[in-house]
């Protein structure tokens, strides 16, 4: 329990290698997670070295293209957040890509159905991320969850050559700081009870 009030967004990594048997017990915690009628729709693309090198000169590229042909322009003002992300990300000696297996393309329009099914699809997919997150910071792995992955969905979905929706990635490797807790609502500002 300790793990969960410890855990931080680590944005500072050394360059000492992650093993796989730490990668696999990480990925593990996370393929343990409830899922919506346990569908169970989440899938981890594991990158290092050169795969890695790769995949963030596509997730670079895709970035500049956002700026030059907006897909998401009112999101325009993430997009220096997403190139320091990316920065943070090319330190870390692992990326670990986030598909939802049953979802599709944010920019194909979705009916009420499908749209239920992907919000719990997403659920079930923090909910598995978040496992993973604890689990890494009990085997004193730093981890950062990025979402900046949007600005440059198409670019690296083509890259992957897989079925599903990307959600996103996780930077992983051993900590170069230990950052403080950031601040957080107070539970009565968060809860409301009804008797």
């Amino acid at each position: 329990m300790e793990a969960i009030y410890s855990r931080r967004s680590i944005r500072k990594y050394t360059d000492e290698p992650v093993s796989r048997s730490i990668v696999e017990k990480i990925i593990d915690a996370g393929r343990v997670a409830p899922s919506a009628k346990n569908r169970q729709p989440w899938k981890y693309l594991v990158y290092s070295g050169e795969a890695k090198t790769t995949l963030l000169s596509i997730m670079k590229k895709g970035i500049e293209m956002e700026e030059i042909t907006p897909r998401l322009p009112l999101s325009a003002d993430g997009i220096s957040d997403a190139k320091n992300t990316l920065r943070i990300m090319e330190t870390a000696p692992i990326i670990i890509v986030v598909l939802n297996t049953n979802g599709k393309s944010p920019f194909v329009p979705l009916d009420a159905d499908d749209r239920f099914t992907e919000m719990n699809d997403l659920l079930s997919i923090g909910a598995s991320i978040e496992n993973m997150l604890i689990k890494a910071e009990e085997l004193n792995i730093g981890t950062l969850w990025v979402g900046n992955t949007c600005f440059a969905y198409q670019e690296l979905m083509k890259y992957i050559d897989s079925m599903g929706e990307l959600v996103g990635a996780i930077a992983l490797g051993y900590k170069a700081e230990i950052p403080s807790m950031r601040p957080r609502k107070k539970i009565e500002e968060i809860t409301v009870y009804f008797d």
